[in-house]
């Protein structure tokens, strides 16, 4: 009788997979499991929350605090794509702001670097930074 186990790892793509999947539930928890304890995020500067940010509750705090604070976030698709470089993902959705109810089409092109089945490192490149920042301001001021 053997008493080993298998241990199946997933692939960096899974783990990126994983992490947008709990994203687009809203499933907190469930991003901080799939986020290295010490994750840096790289987001454009001209965003509220731009700037390299340090840790899963830097993360949770900074930038998904400051995003859903302004609006509800409703991803539409997302892609996963694995190559020798790392992990490199695709999402749009839509920003609806809480104090106008505008809309605001989100893209965005991010890329992982995962070890240890966890996300080491995000960097963040937004479709129209400066348009996403103006909306920001928008919903912030509570204006159109």
């Amino acid at each position: 009788m053997s008493n080993q186990t298998d241990t199946v790892t997933e692939s960096p793509a899974d783990v990126v997979r994983g992490l947008y999947d709990a994203l687009g539930k809203g499933d907190v928890p469930g991003v901080l499991a799939k986020l290295d304890a010490d994750v840096i995020v790289d987001e454009p500067n001209q965003l509220p929350y731009g700037g390299v940010h340090q840790g899963r509750e830097v993360f949770v705090q900074s930038i998904l605090g400051a995003m859903m604070g302004y609006a509800d976030v409703a991803i539409t698709d997302a892609e996963v794509f694995e190559g020798p470089a790392g992990v490199v993902g695709t999402l749009t959705g839509t920003l609806t702001a809480h104090t106008t109810g505008e809309n605001f089409p989100l893209t965005m092109v991010e890329i992982h670097q995962v070890e240890d089945g966890t996300v080491r490192k995000i960097d963040v490149y937004t479709k129209n930074p400066h348009e996403l920042a103006a909306f920001y301001a928008r919903a912030g001021a509570g204006t159109r």
